[in-house]
């Protein structure tokens, strides 16, 4: 009888999973933060050993014209999972930083967004976020977390809120670092005016108000140099769903952790349809590798890094071959932009010009590979524009639902390029914010084999020969901080990918219809963009006390090893 009733309750339980549901494709999207289209094997690296994402690229397809939505990690992330331009969901600032800075800002993805994983849910997919999140917490109360994770439809999150700044690695110096940029020039024109005119009986300034200002000089500081210190212990945060476990989190062995997380996911899902958001905090500032990985590249940390990077997926990869669900699986490698240059000596580009924060081809070409036995044949290159933003509607064509017709999609579902239906990419434009500025536009015209590329502005580069921004660690693309281009720079990607030499209308004999062109496609795509609240405002990325996540007490900073 007993033996009767176990049978029975273990034919209940398999009756749960469908046909339709067991043959769902599962999917483990993997981005990697910062790392540079040159750092791999796979396209090109030839010091840097990445076997197993070699062996992705070998059984799949690599995309060579892979483009990320945007050039900074909060935005980029926010076209990933919406399949939309940051502009659309008000995750692009005009101001700086044009990310979120703070665990305890009020900005973040709003939660009408459609994220694939939230569809994927709907359709009985099991979801999960594992590692980075960086757009967004909480709105009004510490607690309310309107912008978790699990409401953009993950049902198991494991990972950092924010990102991995340098505070949260000892020794690493400080990425919030308002003394930067003080305005130190115009306070001192200032102060020595005034004084000049004070001496020379032109200005009567009473003591009382010099000694006020010098007070309030040294306040200021001394409250942004403690504001500064404890940062560690405000943004270092590790969370399991909605308990945060580690304030400030330890990074060293944090991978090695991730990465049993996410296989210890894949295995409880094995019986029904998944979704695994794999999302490194390396490659970004600051760096770190786990002992078993440090001292093995020649690049240093950066290097060994991307080795504990490599490694781990194809412990990803293990895991759904021992489990036999790899030919029932799609896996995707990518990163959210390009190498930060500013912060590493040995990320790599390529032969793609600049980095990070810039919308040159190495701050938003960044690698793409496929790979689904089977399904996608193996060794394919494909040379045709597509964006980080097409992963969105080939998930939700795959998973069994329609992509969403009461907004506008900008990516386009991938699986026809991929399995070699189609020669040509359905992205004939892209368009190129810096922040909510737009920046450049990308044009594949049908029956050519032509990239156009358009800079409306540049970024102005410290140093000035140099392709990248040291003075500020990162480009700015507010003005003061860029050159505006009229006519626009414009080049042929598919003659110079480099982008070394602007065409002119004496090299380029159609230089003035191909502006023309792309204008009317800039024309047509910003009458598209509705108005939405902006969440990169100054209001809501500034510090918030009362949203700050904190696992104890603030008399105890806020610490705790759970």
């Amino acid at each position: 009888m007993k033996s009767t009733s176990l049978l029975l309750l273990l034919f209940l339980e398999m009756s749960c999973v469908s046909p339709l549901e067991s043959n769902k494709p599962n999917f483990v999207l993997i981005m990697v933060d910062d790392m540079g289209i040159g750092d791999l094997g796979c396209y090109g690296n030839k010091t840097l050993r990445t076997p197993n994402i070699d062996q992705l690229a070998r059984e799949g397809a690599k995309l060579t014209h892979h483009i990320a939505a945007a050039n900074l990690c909060t935005p980029s992330r926010a076209a990933f999972l919406t399949g939309r331009y940051p502009i659309r969901s008000g995750v692009a600032g005009f101001t700086n930083p044009g990310v979120f800075i703070f665990n305890a800002a009020s900005g973040g993805l709003p939660s009408q967004e459609m994220t694939f994983a939230k569809i994927a849910k709907q359709q009985g997919y099991e979801t999960a976020l594992i590692g980075k999140w960086h757009l967004g917490l909480s709105c009004e109360r510490r607690d309310d977390h309107c912008h978790h994770p699990s409401v953009h439809g993950f049902n198991y999150f494991f990972g950092i809120p924010l990102t991995n700044l340098r505070e949260c690695q000892p020794g690493h110096g400080a990425e919030i670092n308002f003394f930067r940029y003080l305005p130190y020039r115009t306070l001192a024109i200032v102060l020595v005016t005034a004084a000049v005119l004070h001496y020379c009986s032109i200005l009567t300034i009473p003591r009382w108000l010099i000694w006020s200002l010098l007070s309030l000089s040294l306040v200021v500081t001394a409250l942004l140099g403690g504001f500064m210190m404890i940062i560690p212990y405000m943004n270092c945060v590790l969370m399991r769903d909605h308990r945060v476990v580690e304030q400030s989190f330890t990074s060293e062995n944090l991978t090695q952790t991730m990465t049993k997380e996410a296989v210890d996911f894949i295995e409880s899902n094995s019986a029904k349809p998944f979704l695994l958001f794999l999302s490194f905090i390396q490659v970004h500032t600051a760096m770190f590798a786990s002992a078993a990985f440090r001292g093995t590249s020649q690049h240093g940390i950066y290097g060994d890094a991307i080795h504990e990077v490599d490694w781990s997926v194809g412990q990803m990869v293990n895991a759904l071959e021992r489990l036999k669900l790899r030919e029932n699986t799609l896996v995707y490698l990518t990163s959210d932009q390009g190498a930060h240059l500013e912060e590493t000596q040995h990320g790599s580009n390529g032969i793609y010009k600049a980095g990070k924060a810039t919308n040159w081809e190495g701050g938003i070409r960044v690698p793409g590979i496929l790979s689904w036995p089977g399904k996608i044949p193996g060794g394919v290159q494909i040379d045709e524009p597509t964006s980080n933003m097409d992963l969105f509607p080939t998930v939700v064509h795959l998973s069994g639902a329609s992509v969403p017709e009461d907004r506008e999609i900008d990516g386009h579902d991938l699986m026809d390029l991929l399995q070699k239906r189609v020669e040509r990419s359905n992205h004939e434009f892209l368009f190129h914010y810096c922040n909510a500025y737009l920046n450049a536009v990308r044009w594949h015209p049908q029956n050519s084999s032509s990239v156009w590329k358009a800079f409306y502005f540049t970024q102005n580069f410290d140093p000035e020969n140099a392709t990248t921004c040291v003075h500020t660690q990162v480009c700015f693309c507010m003005p003061g901080y860029v050159t505006y281009h009229n006519p626009p720079l414009l080049f042929d990607l598919s003659k110079d990918p480099s982008e070394t030499t602007p065409l002119t209308p004496d090299t380029e004999p159609a230089f003035e219809s191909i502006v023309s062109v792309m204008a009317e496609a800039v024309e047509r795509h910003r009458r598209s963009v509705k108005p939405v609240e902006n969440q990169l405002s100054v209001g809501n990325v500034i510090w918030k006390p009362w949203l700050q996540p904190c696992c104890s007490t603030l008399g105890q900073l806020c610490q705790c090893q759970h």
